[in-house]
């Protein structure tokens, strides 16, 4: 879309900007700004109403971002292309904004899901349904608006399916004893005991606690001799956390000490069991948990069915932890109930899809293309079933709720296994994956076309003439998405491998020619598995550059986290970044603007309790002009020292978290960099991405050490003092010396309270003093606190009561009771410049914990700086309740 004040910007553009609304409260300045500054905030401000996911939906947002396009584009939008679609996110975001969405992947489960979400819908948009009930109705004249009518079809052909699958299986789905309907059936890996004196069949269990939500309830071992049976107890707590850690196993029965050595060895003779532990039953608003009866473990005694995915697991030690406990085929993943329900299912699939071609054939449609689309639909709920219904989903004890195989990217061992109901209303059941399909289509309301096809980018790459092309690339070696698919492909082939003979005409999915660097494909060569992933990404990267032009951009999203030491680098850098990069200015790109956005969810498993990346940096790239000029390495760094200062100010200004930093500075860094033909050295090479990324590491560097003047000199020494020391202990002599070089004392510093010396040794004063004293602290005017001090307290009191306290009555500036605390009341309290002068150092103080390797500590700062942009609004509020009472 044109900027407001770049020339071409059409009047009909301008005049729909015109009638956005103005941004509120309205920025510092805004009536003295200008018109073109002015549209660019009211741009601002409708993008991020378009973004909030309850505007999905909203017509009336979805209509004006349509009409601000096409006014952009002259009417005529180009064609949007993703040749690395994945799940389908970017062609189904494009679709949604009325692009014509094109998408291609190697994968064909990545095809398969683009294919449902931007290609199907629209062939069946606005139709309605085919089943029975739904043709009986039609004389009310009800309207199917977008996919609603395909998705009443997935729903009724889907619970067809399921009254099939009772009638064949429902006896493998005992109630329990008092008639309820049991949720889930939770079991224990057993191993036989490495003790010869003993010999027990020791059950393998990571907790005993069942649930820990509104009830305290948990599985008791009752040991008779060489056998333990389960009880459930909601009295007290359990005596052991559990049988299995992270450094092995111990024999509940004799206590014995048994290493992971024994339990690989034994699973791969074949001689891991399993024990019914506790049954999960549905009751009113509410979990019911009781022990397991004789019943209960003879319903799952069975011999699996013969016809189940065989296929055996991808060689990927890094992600796959089952092979070396014996679970080395796609079968050995599920139970033989698990394989008999999802077998049948899956058989039903083919089934059903007779049925709804029949009844298609009885309306203008057509019976073979409809019945494909809706049993697309009923095989990706399959899927779903099967990543609820393996013996690798576990139990939540926090959420009393099932908790899916793949709740991180991996195939990772499960000791205590959750097996769900397919009957039940739980999640886990086919009603609750039927839900969730049906929902999805449910929300859709496609307009335009889109498509999916299978191919290689780097080889068998193809766009629409006009594309602009947007693509999120492999991330290196962070998922190797082909291996973790095979998961749902042996599943999908199975239910419509006839229906997508293409697409599944390989047992298990393509992975020769996939852009990672997956090294053990490579005999554990790294280096060979580095140059196969830049070598896929720049042939698609030139592929890409030859199908595009100059008038349009291409955007390339990556989040690949740059903080690997590269041998033989002087300083860090990223061989997921640098390939990525060399592919892209080796195909001819050059890098015109980036941003960094947020694209992942901080709830997911691989983000809580870690440093994970919450944004992506938008690449936007152009095709480099042909007189591109060469520079030397004194004109780049000139370039660099000018306009990578004012980049990461902008950065920090609009609160990028410091965990995301690194890879944003990538960006105006290889601005500059790509913009040359050549950066030649001062020998004559030509400057590699790998030392422009060095040159860039060492200018965000610079830049916050430039910084640290700029503190007050308490904090100037804590800071020197954290780097070497962290809260531990150090002589005072050397206390000194930093000290004097700051011009202040350490007596100074323990009078104000920003550490202790004591018998020769200073220290810094430990969290844990912040931690227990933020509540009751107020700065006192006489005697402000360092900015070190601010920084602490800030983050105890976000770490501890949120951003605005959860329950109240904190004491306040001035004393009194206030009805809020967190961090929005230290931040009010320290007023607005102190505490924005905190918040610079917690991103000082972020990038040394993390050179350093302190996780813990890296978080607190980059949880604190990450939600400074919440806490200064919530203090703000707090000084505006509170200025009647103090005037």
């Amino acid at each position: 879309m044109h900027d407001p004040e770049e020339e071409g910007a059409s009047p009909r553009l301008l005049d729909l900007i015109d009638e956005l609304e103005a941004p509120s409260p309205l920025p510092a300045g805004w009536e003295s700004s200008s018109i073109a500054e002015q549209r660019r905030h009211r741009l601002f401000k409708f993008v991020a109403t378009l973004v909030k996911w309850e505007n999905s939906t909203d017509e009336d947002v979805l209509s004006t971002a349509r009409d601000l396009i096409s006014a952009s584009t002259d009417g005529n939008p180009p064609p949007l292309l993703d040749p690395f679609c994945g799940g389908g996110s970017i062609p189904l975001e494009a679709q949604r904004l009325g692009l014509e969405a094109h998408g291609s992947d190697l994968n064909p489960v990545a095809v398969l899901i683009t294919k449902a979400l931007v290609e199907l819908p629209p062939k069946f948009a606005g139709m309605p349904p085919v089943n029975p009930d739904a043709r009986a109705e039609l004389a009310t004249g009800a309207a199917w608006r977008g996919a609603t009518g395909l998705a009443a079809d997935v729903r009724w052909y889907g619970e067809w399916m399921r009254e099939r699958a009772w009638e064949r299986i429902g006896h493998l789905y005992p109630q329990g004893p008092n008639g309820a309907t049991v949720m889930a059936w939770l079991w224990a890996r057993t191993v036989t005991c490495p003790n010869p004196a003993c010999g027990a069949t020791m059950p393998l269990v990571s907790s005993f606690w069942l649930s820990r939500k509104r009830q305290r309830v948990y599985a008791v071992p009752v040991i008779d001799g060489s056998t333990v049976r389960f009880d459930v107890s909601d009295v007290g707590e359990p005596v052991l956390d559990g049988t299995v850690n992270r450094q092995g196993a111990t024999c509940i029965v004799c206590h014995t000490a048994t290493p992971f050595r024994h339990i690989r060895e034994q699973g791969q003779r074949s001689r891991l069991g399993m024990q019914l532990m506790a049954v999960v039953e549905e009751a009113h608003r509410r979990r019911a948990y009781r022990a397991p009866t004789h019943s209960d473990s003879g319903a799952a005694g069975m011999t699996p069915p013969s016809d189940v995915p065989d296929t055996a697991l991808a060689h990927n030690p890094r992600n796959f932890q089952t092979p070396i406990y014996g679970m080395t085929h796609y079968k050995d993943l599920f139970t033989p109930r698990q394989l008999t329900a999802l077998t049948t299912f899956s058989d039903l699939v083919s089934e059903v899809r007779e049925l709804i071609r029949l009844d298609a054939s009885k309306t203008d449609l057509n019976p073979d293309e409809y019945a494909d689309a809706v049993t697309t639909y009923l095989a990706f709920t399959v899927d779903r079933s099967a990543d609820y219904g393996s013996a690798l989903a576990s139990w939540h004890n926090g959420a009393d709720a099932v908790r899916p195989t793949f709740s991180r990217q991996a195939i990772a061992m499960i000791w205590d296994f959750a097996e769900t109901n397919p009957f039940s209303r739980s999640a886990g059941s086919w009603r609750s994956a039927l839900d969730y399909t049906a929902t999805v289509l449910e929300r859709m309301a496609p307009d335009t076309a889109g498509t999916a096809v299978q191919g290689d980018a780097a080889t068998t790459f193809s766009a629409p003439v006009g594309s602009m092309v947007v693509t999120d690339p492999p991330y290196y070696d962070n998922i190797i998405f082909a291996d973790i698919s095979d998961f749902f492909y042996v599943w999908l082939r199975r239910s419509i491998g006839s229906i997508y003979p293409q697409e599944f005409a390989t047992i298990s999915t393509p992975k020769a020619h996939e852009a990672v660097a997956a090294h053990y494909r490579f005999d554990g060569d790294k280096g060979l598995a580095e140059r196969h992933f830049e070598a896929s990404l720049a042939s698609a990267f030139s592929r890409i550059n030859e199908a595009v032009t100059s008038d349009v951009p291409t955007s390339i999203f990556y989040a690949y986290k740059q903080s690997a030491q590269r041998a033989g680098s002087g300083g860090l850098g990223s061989a997921g970044w640098e390939t990525m990069l060399t592919g892209l200015i080796t195909a001819g790109f050059s890098i015109s603007r980036t941003w960094p956005m947020r694209t992942e969810m901080t709830t997911r498993a691989v983000a809580r309790e870690s440093n994970a990346l919450a944004t992506s940096v938008v690449i936007v790239c152009r095709p480099r002009s042909e007189d591109a000029p060469m520079a030397d390495l004194q004109e780049f760094n000139r370039a660099l020292e000018t306009e990578l200062p004012d980049a990461l100010n902008l950065f920090i200004g609009e609160h990028i978290a410091p965990v995301d930093l690194p890879q944003a500075s990538i960006g105006p860094g290889m601005a500059v960099f790509s913009r040359y033909s050549a950066v030649v050295l001062p020998n004559g090479e030509r400057m590699s991405v790998r030392r422009a990324l060095e040159l860039i590491n060492e200018g965000v560097e610079q830049f916050f050490s430039e910084r640290e003047g700029s503190f007050d000199t308490g904090t100037q020494f804590c800071l020197r003092w954290f780097e070497q020391f962290g809260f531990e202990d150090g002589a005072f002599g050397d206390a000194d010396s930093i000290a004097r070089a700051k011009d202040i004392s350490v007596e100074e510093l323990s009078r104000a309270g920003a550490l202790t010396a004591q018998r020769g040794r200073v220290r810094l004063i430990p969290y844990e003093r912040y931690e227990a004293g933020w509540q009751g602290w107020t700065p006192s005017p006489e005697r402000p606190p360092t900015e070190w001090q601010a920084c602490h307290y800030l983050a105890a009191a976000l770490e501890h009561g949120g951003i605005r306290g959860q329950q109240g009555g904190t004491r306040g500036a001035g004393g009194g009771e206030h009805d809020a605390g967190g961090a929005a009341r230290v931040a009010r309290d320290l007023g607005g410049a102190t505490a924005a002068r905190a918040i610079e150092l917690a991103y000082r103080l972020y990038a040394i914990c993390d050179a350093k390797g302190w996780p813990a500590e890296a978080r607190r700062y980059n949880a604190l700086a990450d939600s400074w942009q919440e806490i200064s609004a919530a203090a703000q509020k707090l000084r505006e309740r509170e200025q009647p009472r103090l005037t």
